[in-house]
């Protein structure tokens, strides 16, 4: 185990280094642009990828290469660095689309750039171009995204009809957010997909796949990375919908009960409501109710089903990667670690 632990270490340092070079080398692509706005490029968003992040996504992409028998991790890092960048983009725009304040305990970029306008006296409204810039930043991630992954060589085409898919499938889930959010869709089933597109093959599956797909590998191999995949992609996102209920925002770096606040359609609020049909949990405005909704989601049992949810669903992931015809011991190793690790509780 020690010896898997320090190899994703190893590799999440590596990825640091490649992007850093990448970014570096992309950022100069810019020269046409003042220095100023090149500075503001730096400040934003290289600063923002390299900055902070765990590195989970390019985590399982080299175990999704080395689970498919790839062996050289200079061949995989360029899929892992364009996983980091679209996970980049998606931030910056999710902080966007949920007006959120901040991210990695810093304000967030269009919260940051709107701050900027107002210091200098631009023309215009200042939140406008927050928003405006912040989702140029994601853009421009985004295409950075496609310029690492053309180092991967000869499996780039398959490699780039992962990350297509992987890019459609974020982007569809995070309509389908908005929309229930709003209003548009409701129930429980909703929540089911929001955590199947948005999070759990974007976090897990297709990432696995990307890394299968440099290595070329059989599709029976692609069929176990996908059978421990999808139950560990909801357990994700549950444990994910329950810090951002319960935990600290000082460990999670996102502002206390944004979820509630938004009404977000997660297992949690789904399971209240159908539990206690109360109107609590339709209208949170404050902290306070906010407070109000925690101790709910306790009595009603959400909380407990969550957590029990979770350790089935982890176990269900952890069983799968025996299936026949098995992956390498040390693959193996490695994604039982990350099991833990991505639905480790934090409160």
């Amino acid at each position: 185990m020690d010896t898997v632990i320090a190899r994703t270490t190893h590799v999440r340092e590596q990825v640091d280094r490649r992007l850093a070079r990448l970014l570096d080398h992309q950022v100069r692509r810019l020269g046409f642009l003042a220095p100023a706005e090149v500075g503001l490029v730096r400040e934003y968003l290289t600063a923002f990828v390299l900055g902070g992040g765990k590195r989970l996504r390019p985590a399982f992409v080299y175990w999704g290469y080395r689970a498919a028998g790839g062996e050289r991790l200079e061949s995989v890092l360029p899929a892992a660095c364009a996983v980091e960048l679209v996970h980049a983009a998606a931030l910056l725009l999710d902080d966007v689309m949920d007006e959120a304040g901040s991210r990695r305990g810093r304000p967030a970029a269009h919260v940051a750039l709107a701050e900027l306008h107002r210091r200098s006296g631009w023309r215009g409204d200042a939140d406008r171009f927050g928003e405006s810039a912040a989702t140029l930043l994601a853009l421009l991630a985004l295409s950075w995204a496609d310029a690492a992954l053309l180092d991967t060589g000869p499996h780039l085409g398959p490699s780039l009809d992962v990350l297509t898919r992987l890019r459609v499938e974020a982007i569809g889930g995070q309509y389908l957010d908005l929309a229930c959010t709003a209003g548009a869709r409701t129930g429980d089933e909703p929540s089911r997909v929001i955590s199947l597109y948005k999070s759990g093959k974007y976090t897990v599956e297709r990432p696995l796949h990307l890394g299968h797909a440099v290595a070329d590998g059989c599709p029976e191999t692609r069929r176990t990375l996908s059978a421990y995949a999808i139950p560990l992609g909801e357990a994700f996102q549950l444990r994910d919908d329950v810090n951002g209920v319960f935990a600290d925002p000082a460990r999670t770096g996102k502002p206390s009960g944004a979820d509630l606040l938004q009404g977000k359609a997660t297992y949690l609020l789904a399971y209240a409501r159908r539990e206690t049909g109360s109107a609590l949990l339709d209208d949170i405005t404050d902290q306070r109710g906010v407070a109000a909704a925690r101790e709910l989601i306790v009595e009603c049992g959400a909380l407990d089903a969550a957590e029990r949810r979770i350790a089935t669903l982890v176990d269900e992931a952890v069983t799968a990667l025996d299936r026949p015809p098995g992956i390498p011991h040390e693959a193996r190793t490695a994604l039982v670690d990350l099991a833990a690790q991505c639905t480790e509780r934090t409160f």
